[in-house]
């Protein structure tokens, strides 16, 4: 297996350990900003690079009539503030 390069974080063979952690799904802006300092904070503290994941449109609900996320814009709008 090859090295994949995501932001800054080297992964795969021979790199170390990272943490992949967010919600499922953004709920809300302050709600995933939240989150993310707090996945950060831990993150920092064990000395674990952290790549932050959360979907804008979580479609594999049990439920049609689920809440699936804000979509596309305003969940891009929202990680574009988290990076």
């Amino acid at each position: 297996m090859g090295k994949v390069i995501v932001g800054d974080i080297e992964l795969g063979e021979g790199a170390p350990l990272f943490l992949i952690a967010g919600p499922c799904v953004i709920e809300d802006e302050t709600r995933c900003l939240d989150v993310a300092v707090s996945v950060k904070e831990i993150a920092n503290r064990l000395n674990v690079p952290l790549i932050f994941k959360a979907s804008y449109d979580k479609a594999n609900r049990t439920s049609i009539t689920s809440f699936r996320g804000p979509g596309i814009e305003a969940g891009l709008k929202i990680l574009s503030r988290i990076k």
